[in-house]
């Protein structure tokens, strides 16, 4: 059972930061492409970064790019998000998500790419 934990939401500053993590078990890490989405009340759920197996390619959506970076350490087992300059927009829960397979360009932004998803942690920026 692969197992996709998120942390390190809570509350940030307008034009401030906060650095998210994914921890993932249960199957080789090495073999995800991984993603981030985020939810917001009312909303439906959209894309923010995606990062292929090796980490060699990056995807962002518009609204965020230049202000988050997605990463990945696979000794760790781990994927982060960090979010600069962040926006009252980036208010959310944001969520990761586990693509066993190859990087497909801008098709990982759609939600039906990813096999796991994590539980999702809130982030909440303050104006």
């Amino acid at each position: 059972q692969v197992q996709l934990v998120e942390s390190g939401g809570g509350l940030g500053q307008d034009g401030g930061s906060l650095r998210l993590s994914c921890a993932v078990s249960g199957r080789t890490f090495s073999s995800c492409v991984m993603g981030w989405f985020r939810q917001a009340p009312g909303k439906e759920r959209e894309f923010v970064a995606a990062i292929s197996r090796t980490g060699s390619f990056t995807y962002y959506a518009d609204s965020v790019k230049g202000r988050f970076t997605i990463s990945r350490d696979d000794a760790k087992n781990t994927v982060y998000l960090q979010m600069n300059s962040l926006k009252p927009e980036d208010t959310a829960v944001y969520y990761c998500a586990c693509r066993s397979g190859f990087w497909l360009g801008t098709r990982q932004k759609e939600n039906g790419m990813y096999n796991y998803w994590g539980q999702g942690t809130q982030v909440t920026v303050s104006s």
